[in-house]
């Protein structure tokens, strides 16, 4: 009986410990951004019915040896709407930003991209579909490969949305 409680209490604290990873909250604005010299080596989504909304978590890896240049991008979709976006030539996509609309039930994206003088990007693809509407999703970006860009379709029906990423090698410039 006792380790079964004890059981219980470990795993109560090992979900709770997961649940501290989420960058942002149901229905909250979304700001994450890695760590200087690093980019985005996981992203982690989990959609509640109840909110119609998602809650992410990033992982991030060494990316850059050296300074960076590194911008945000403009806000990439309207509420509702499909949008792919690439970082420009040669950066890498090192956190992402969001904010949600209860009205529309769906979030408008920046992006934050950087790149180094001593790197540039080849041999890129985009994944299929990471997840389906409303479900959990873990997608880590392939090794020895980074990503660079991201696609998305929103549908009223699941107030969700699905996800691509594409991603390159690095290669010396």
């Amino acid at each position: 009986m006792r380790r079964a409680a004890l059981f219980l209490l470990l795993t109560g604290l090992l979900a709770n410990g997961q649940e501290l990873h989420w960058e942002n909250g149901y229905d909250q604005s979304l700001d994450f951004n890695c760590p200087a010299g690093q980019s985005i080596s996981y992203i982690k989504s989990q959609h509640d019915n109840h909110h119609e909304d998602r809650m992410w978590e990033f992982g991030c890896k060494d990316t850059f040896d050296s300074g960076a240049d590194c911008f945000v991008s403009p806000y990439v979709n309207d509420f509702d709407q499909t949008f792919t976006y690439e970082c420009p030539p040669h950066h890498i996509i090192t956190g992402m930003s969001s904010y949600h609309s209860n009205k529309h039930e769906d979030r408008r994206w920046q992006f934050y991209c950087c790149r180094s003088n001593s790197h540039c990007t080849a041999n890129c693809e985009w994944t299929t579909y990471v997840n389906w509407f409303d479900e959990l999703f873990h997608w880590t970006v392939p090794n020895q490969n980074y990503l660079v860009g991201a696609e998305s379709y929103h549908e009223n029906k699941h107030e969700d949305r699905r996800w691509k990423y594409k991603y390159c090698s690095k290669v010396q410039c």
